[in-house]
């Protein structure tokens, strides 16, 4: 243990005579090898594992875990979120508590948000999923909107399918997206629809059952 700490310390300090700022050295570590731009700044509790590389002006914030990733130039990784063996553009916003899993992919510009969770997915430049959501085996176009509590239903059961979101869709919040589906270019889905089949360009999609009112409704009898 003191072995491992005497190597996270140098290398620590290798990256400070470098221009790394560390909130506070004394609690970060570096299982790994990590390679940072000019001017990044890593706050405490951070934990950097496998070849991560952090380009410039890079903020990590507190409590995150990265493992094997690169970040872009301008890129903040908030509090909390974890990112293992994904890519984020430059000038990405990441989290809090965001999940980046395997194989995800983020271009420039994107915002993703608290509780938003996304795995194995390829993410346009300019997108937005803001807040509690699952991206699961997708593809999405560039300036792309995903709103509160969307899930792609990337598994039957059996086998995983694919979700192709076009460039410019607008999805609203609660959606499911039920793959294999394609969301056509610049089409919406209206909030609280299950999306069976795919979608024509330009157009709003909605799927909901109706709505019932169920007149003199007494309630359930309470057990005395």
């Amino acid at each position: 243990m003191k072995n491992n700490n005497k190597i996270n310390s140098i290398k620590i300090k290798n990256l400070q005579s470098e221009g790394v700022v560390f909130v506070d050295v004394d609690r970060v570590e570096i299982r790994g090898s990590l390679i940072c731009g000019a001017d990044v700044e890593i706050d405490t509790n951070v934990i950097l594992e496998g070849d991560v590389i952090l380009g410039d002006s890079v903020k990590l914030g507190p409590n995150s875990i990265i493992k094997s990733s690169t970040i872009g130039a301008f890129s903040e990784i908030k509090a909390f979120s974890l990112l293992n063996n994904c890519k984020v553009g430059d000038y990405c916003i990441v989290g809090p508590y965001a999940r980046l899993r395997t194989a995800t992919t983020l271009e420039k510009k994107c915002q993703i948000g608290n509780f938003v969770e996304i795995k194995n997915s390829s993410i346009g430049s300019n997108c937005r999923i803001n807040h509690m959501a699952f991206i699961g085996d997708a593809t999405l176009g560039n300036n792309v909107t995903i709103g509160a509590g969307t899930i792609t239903c990337n598994h039957n059961g059996i086998e995983i399918n694919k979700t192709l979101i076009e460039s410019g869709a607008y999805i609203g919040s609660n959606v499911n997206l039920i793959a294999p589906v394609r969301i056509a270019k610049n089409a919406t889905i209206g909030s609280g629809s299950t999306i069976t089949k795919d979608t024509s360009e330009g157009e709003l999609t909605l799927a909901r059952s109706e709505q019932v009112e169920i007149k003199g409704w007494k309630g359930p009898k309470q057990i005395k």
